[in-house]
C-alpha cells in the first residue's frame, strides 16, 4: 500500500465519522464536509491503486526484458561455441 492509498483510507474514515456526527447533531454543514472528505479519500485510494498497477507492470516488463537479454546472450554464446 502506497502513501496515496493510506491517506485515502484515512480520509474515508474521518469523512465517514464527520458525516455520521453531522447526522446525529443535525449539522448539515458537517455532513456535507464529511461526504466531501469521503469522496476525496475514495479518489486518493483509486489513484494509489492505479499507481500500484503501473509500478507492478513496469517491474514485470523489466524482468521480462532482463530475461530476454540473458537468453539472447546464452544463444549467442552457444552459437560461438558451435562455430569453433
Amino acid at each position: 500500500m502506497n502513501k496515496d492509498r493510506a491517506k485515502g483510507t484515512i480520509d474515508e474514515l474521518v469523512g465517514s465519522a464527520k458525516r455520521k456526527a453531522g447526522e446525529l447533531t443535525g449539522d448539515t454543514e458537517l455532513q456535507i464536509e464529511g461526504m466531501a472528505q469521503q469522496v476525496k479519500g475514495k479518489v486518493e485510494n483509486v489513484w494509489g491503486k492505479a499507481k500500484d498497477v503501473v509500478k507492478e507492470a513496469n517491474q514485470e516488463a523489466e524482468v521480462k526484458h532482463e530475461t530476454r537479454i540473458e537468453v539472447e546472450m546464452e544463444v549467442a554464446s552457444a552459437e560461438d561455441q558451435k562455430a569453433k
